[in-house]
C-alpha cells in the first residue's frame, strides 16, 4: 500500500526545474503535490443536507435576523447619534417623492394615486428586508417606462382606447370590478369587469408580481452573478437611451397634444413623426405652463447641484412648482377655459387588496424578465457603492430578496415595479441619512398625502408632471459629456455604451438591453479570440521581463525568444495563438520542416544524377540556413485556463518546433493551468524541465542546457 501511494504521489506531480548560478543543480527537483479534491456527489449532498437540516437556537436566530435584518440593527439604534439625521433626510426625500410619484405614474400609464401607493409600500418594506442603510427605494423612471409599454399593449389587446378614454376614479373602477367580478366567463371583455384605470393597474401589478417572483428566485438560487453581464457602460448606455424614450413620451404633455402612444420597435421615431404631424393642435396654455416650469426647475436644479455642499438640504422646487401650478390652474380655471389636461380626482385612503390577474401572467412573463434584471442590478450596484463609501457591507442575495418583496407584496395593493434610484439616494445621503428609519419617515410623509392632501391636486396640469419627469433626466443625458473621457479610458466600453444607447432609443428598451448584453459578451469573446501577443525583453540587472514595444532600454537574449500570450488558450483562439507565435518568432516550423524536406530531396536528386553514376547511399546534408535561436519561452501568466484544444495546441507547437531543433518551455503557469497540462499529459513519462516558476528561470535553464549539450534537444 505504501509503495502504491508513493507511486501515485510521483505520477500526480508536475516537475519544475530549479536553477542556481545559471546551471541546473544536481539535486532532487521541486515537486508540487496538488491538494486532492473530493468530487464525491454523495458526500457533497450529504454535507449540504446535514448543514441545512441542523437547527440550533443560535442558527435559528441567525437565519431570522438574516431574513429580517431590521431585527438585528433596530434594537441597537442610537437615538442620540442617528435620529436627527434620519428625520431630516426622510422628511426631505418624502417631500421630493410626492411630485415624482405623481409624475412617474403617467409614465407607467397609471393614475397618480397608484404612484403614491407604490412609493409608500416600497419605503416600508425595504425598511424591513434591506441591508443598505442609505439607498432610497421607490419609483424609477426607466422601470416606469417599461411598465407603461406593457400596460399600453395589454390595454390595446383588451379593447381599450388607450389615449382617448377619460380615466375615471379608481374607487369607482374598483367598485365596478368588485360588483362584477363574479359575473360571466373569462371570455367577457375587460370593459365589463372594470374600467380602464382598474385594468391598467391590474396589468401593472401583475407584471410587478412576476418580476418580484423572479427576483426572489434569483436570490434563493444565488444567481446574482447575472448582474456581472450588465457592465457599468452597458447600464449607463441603457439608461441614457431609455431617457430619450421617456423624453419623447412626455413631449406630448408639454405641448398639450392628444396623440396615441407608440409601442414596439421604432416607437421613438414614430412618436416624433406623430407629434410634428399634430403640432398645429398644440395647446398654448399647456405650452406656456411647460415653458414657465422649465424656466424655474432647470436653474434651481443647477443651483442645488452647484451649492449642495453649502446647502443643508436641497430646495424642494418640484413641490413648490406643483403647489403653484395647481393653485394657478384651479383659480384660473385652465381646464374649463383652455382645455388643459389635468390630473383629475385623486382619492384619499387605500383601495382593498386585490390579487394579480393570474390569466395575464403568460402574456407578461417575458416582459417581467428584463424588468426584474434591471431592477435588481441597479439596486445591488447602488447598495454596494454606498456601503463601500461608508464602510459597511451589504448582502447581495438579501438585497435581491428585499427588492423582490418590495414588488411582490405591494402588487396586491395596486402598486407597480420599484427599485433603488440614484438621484433620491444621493439626496438621502447628503441630508444626513444614517439608517433606513429615514425611509419610514418618507413613507409617513407620503401617507399624510394619501390620507389628507391628495384630492387637492385635482387641477394639477399633466404638462407640469411631464416637465418634472423630463427635468429629472438631466443626469442621464449628461453622460454624453463623459464620452471623451470614456473613449480615452476604454474604446470598447465606449462602443458598448453607444450600441446599447442607440438600440434602446431607436428600437425598444427590451431589445436595447438584450442587444447591449449580447454585444458586450461578443466583445469579450472577440477580445479572447483575437488576443494580443508580446515579445518580451528583460530589464538590465534584474529578472523582470516586459514587452519590448512598451518600454525602452529592454534587452534580449539573442538565442532565446520570450513570448507572452494574453488570453486563455481554448478552441476559439488556438489558431490565433499559433499565428501569433509564428509571427513573433519569425519562424513557422511547418515551413522550415517543409524546406528541409525539399532540400533533402533536391540534394538526393543531385547526388543520384552525378556523372559517375554512383547509386550508393548518399549522406544528405541540409542546405538551409541555421536558425537564430534555439529556445522559445512562453510566459503563461495571463493564460487563465486551457481546454482540450488548448492543451493539444501546446503539444503540437512543442512537437513542431522540436522537429526543427527548437525547445519550447512554459513559464509562470497558474495552478489550474498546470493541473490541466498534467491531466492532458502534456509531458510524457520521463520528460522534465518543461515548466518553470518564472521566465528568468526558464531562460537560464535554456542557456545552460544548450551550452552543455551544444544543441537544443527537446527531450533533454
Amino acid at each position: 500500500m505504501a509503495a502504491e501511494t508513493e507511486a501515485n504521489h510521483v505520477h500526480s506531480m508536475f516537475e519544475l526545474a530549479e536553477i542556481s548560478d545559471g546551471k541546473p543543480k544536481c539535486r532532487p527537483r521541486i515537486l508540487l503535490e496538488p491538494i486532492p479534491r473530493h468530487t464525491s456527489v454523495k458526500a457533497y449532498v450529504m454535507k449540504r443536507a446535514r448543514k441545512a437540516c441542523s437547527c440550533t437556537p443560535a442558527r435559528a436566530k441567525d437565519q431570522i435576523t438574516s431574513f429580517l435584518p431590521v431585527l438585528k440593527w433596530l434594537p441597537k439604534y442610537n437615538l442620540k447619534e442617528n435620529l436627527l439625521g434620519d428625520l431630516m433626510s426622510g422628511l426631505i426625500v418624502g417631500i421630493l417623492l410626492v411630485p415624482q410619484s405623481i409624475a412617474y405614474s403617467l409614465l407607467a400609464g397609471q393614475e397618480p394615486i397608484y404612484g403614491l401607493y407604490t412609493s409608500f409600500f416600497a419605503s416600508i418594506i425595504y425598511f424591513l428586508f434591506g441591508t443598505s442603510r442609505h439607498i432610497s427605494v421607490g419609483i424609477f423612471g426607466i422601470l416606469c417606462l417599461m411598465i407603461g409599454e406593457v400596460v399600453d399593449r395589454e390595454l390595446h389587446r383588451a379593447g381599450f382606447d388607450v389615449e382617448h378614454s377619460v380615466p375615471g376614479s379608481p374607487h369607482s373602477d374598483m367598485s365596478v370590478y368588485v360588483a362584477n367580478s363574479t359575473l360571466g366567463s373569462v371570455n367577457q371583455t375587460a370593459q365589463a369587469l372594470c374600467g380602464r384605470s382598474c385594468h391598467a393597474i391590474t396589468i401593472g401589478a401583475t407584471v410587478t408580481f412576476v418580476a418580484g417572483v423572479y427576483q426572489v428566485a434569483m436570490g434563493f438560487f444565488q444567481v446574482g452573478f447575472v448582474s456581472v453581464y450588465l457592465s457599468d457602460s452597458l447600464l449607463s448606455g441603457f439608461v441614457t437611451g431609455a431617457s430619450f424614450t421617456i423624453l419623447t413620451s412626455q413631449a406630448k404633455y408639454l405641448l398639450g397634444l392628444d396623440i396615441p402612444r407608440s409601442n414596439g420597435v421604432g416607437s421613438l421615431i414614430a412618436t416624433w413623426i406623430s407629434i410634428f404631424r399634430n403640432i398645429h393642435k398644440t395647446n398654448l396654455c399647456d405650452l406656456c405652463t411647460s415653458c414657465l416650469c422649465l424656466l424655474v426647475l432647470i436653474p434651481t436644479k443647477e443651483l442645488n447641484e452647484r451649492f449642495k455642499s453649502k446647502l443643508k438640504a436641497p430646495l424642494p422646487t418640484e413641490l413648490l412648482v406643483i403647489v403653484a401650478a395647481t393653485l394657478a390652474s384651479h383659480f384660473g380655471k385652465l381646464e374649463e377655459k383652455y382645455g388643459s389636461s389635468v390630473a383629475g380626482h385623486i382619492p384619499t385612503g387605500f383601495l382593498p387588496p386585490q390579487p394579480p390577474d393570474w390569466t395575464l401572467i403568460p402574456s407578461v412573463a417575458v416582459d417581467a424578465v428584463a424588468i426584474a434584471i434591471i431592477g435588481f442590478a441597479i439596486t445591488v450596484s447602488l447598495s454596494e457603492m454606498f456601503a463601500k463609501k461608508h464602510g459597511y457591507t451589504v448582502k447581495a442575495n438579501q438585497e435581491m430578496y428585499a427588492i423582490g418583496f418590495c414588488n411582490i407584496i405591494p402588487s396586491f395593493f395596486h402598486c407597480f415595479t420599484t427599485s433603488a434610484a440614484l438621484a433620491k439616494t444621493l439626496v438621502k445621503e447628503s441630508t444626513g441619512c444614517r439608517t433606513q428609519i429615514s425611509g419610514v419617515v418618507s413613507g409617513l410623509v407620503i401617507l399624510l398625502v394619501l390620507l389628507v392632501i391628495a384630492p387637492l391636486f385635482y387641477s394639477l396640469q399633466k404638462c407640469v408632471l411631464g416637465v418634472i419627469t423630463i427635468v429629472n433626466l438631466r443626469g442621464a443625458l449628461r453622460k454624453f459629456g463623459d464620452l471623451p473621457k470614456m473613449w480615452r479610458l476604454s474604446k470598447v466600453d465606449t462602443v458598448i455604451w453607444g450600441v446599447t444607447m442607440l438600440s434602446s432609443a431607436l428600437l425598444s428598451t427590451e431589445l436595447g438591453l438584450l442587444i447591449g448584453v449580447c454585444f458586450s459578451i461578443l466583445c469579450v469573446i472577440v477580445r479572447t479570440q483575437k488576443p494580443e501577443g508580446q515579445l518580451l525583453g528583460y530589464v538590465p540587472e534584474s529578472e523582470i521581463y516586459e514587452p519590448l514595444l512598451a518600454y525602452r532600454d529592454l534587452q534580449t537574449t539573442p538565442s532565446i525568444r520570450v513570448v507572452r500570450f494574453e488570453a486563455p488558450l481554448y478552441y476559439a483562439n488556438k489558431e490565433t495563438f499559433k499565428s501569433m507565435l509564428y509571427k513573433l518568432t519569425e519562424v513557422n516550423p511547418l515551413w522550415v520542416w517543409a524546406a528541409k524536406k525539399k532540400a533533402e530531396k533536391q540534394k538526393l536528386r543531385e547526388e543520384m544524377a552525378s556523372p559517375d553514376g554512383n547509386q550508393a547511399a548518399v549522406s544528405v546534408q541540409l542546405v538551409t540556413q541555421p536558425l537564430e535561436f534555439h529556445s522559445i519561452v512562453i510566459d503563461c501568466c495571463a493564460v487563465q485556463f486551457l481546454d482540450t484544444a488548448g492543451i493539444h495546441t501546446l503539444k503540437e507547437v512543442r512537437k513542431d518546433y522540436g522537429e526543427i531543433g527548437i525547445r519550447v518551455l512554459l513559464a509562470q503557469c497558474s495552478p489550474s493551468v498546470r493541473d490541466s497540462l498534467n491531466r492532458g499529459e502534456y509531458a510524457k513519462k520521463g520528460e522534465t524541465n518543461l515548466l518553470f516558476h518564472s521566465v528568468h528561470q526558464a531562460v537560464e535553464y535554456a542557456l545552460s542546457s544548450y551550452g552543455q549539450n551544444g544543441c537544443c534537444d527537446s527531450e533533454a
